[in-house]
């Protein structure tokens, strides 16, 4: 077995969901929860089929999204794998109908962080071992920092 670390390029003010799922008509349930979800969003995703073709399949309503996905996908290389980027949106305002989706299986991140795919690679092909999300931490927050996450949080509309 091999591993390979990958950067996932992020486009500017977007965020990504990577995850696994099993069935060719994912792309379009997903696509489905973005535009039910936040009907303003703007988002592109890909699905890697694992049998047949073995197609990257893409859906969205923004190009460079779509087109970002697309490149994301096949950079990583694994079947059954989803990338979802978007704009305009949180990745917490679509991953409750993304887990409800029937054929997904698992989410892997949902970021907006310098983010890096770690994927093993066998004779039978390539699977997602796990994520790098962000930096590490540097210490457990104080008191200032208690109430600039409250203030952040309610500056976005996510708290009262």
């Amino acid at each position: 077995m091999k591993t390979e670390v990958i950067d996932i390029d992020l486009p500017k003010d977007t965020n990504v969901i990577i995850g696994q799922a099993h069935f060719i008509k994912t792309v379009e349930d997903l696509y489905e929860a973005f535009v039910t979800s936040v009907p303003a969003a703007k988002f592109g995703v890909a699905f890697s089929e694992a049998s047949g073709p073995c197609l990257v399949r893409s859906e969205g309503n923004d190009a460079e999204l779509k087109e970002s996905a697309e490149r994301a996908a096949l950079s990583i290389g694994a079947g059954h794998v989803f990338v979802a980027f978007m704009k305009d949106a949180f990745p917490i305002n679509v991953l409750g109908a993304i887990k409800s989706c029937d054929e997904v299986c698992s989410i892997f991140c949902a970021t907006a962080n310098p983010l890096q795919v770690v994927v093993a690679e066998t004779e039978k092909g390539r699977g997602i071992m796990g994520v790098i999300d962000g930096s590490p931490p540097r210490t457990v927050e104080g008191s200032e920092d208690v109430k600039n996450r409250k203030s952040f949080l309610r500056r976005i509309g996510y708290k009262l």
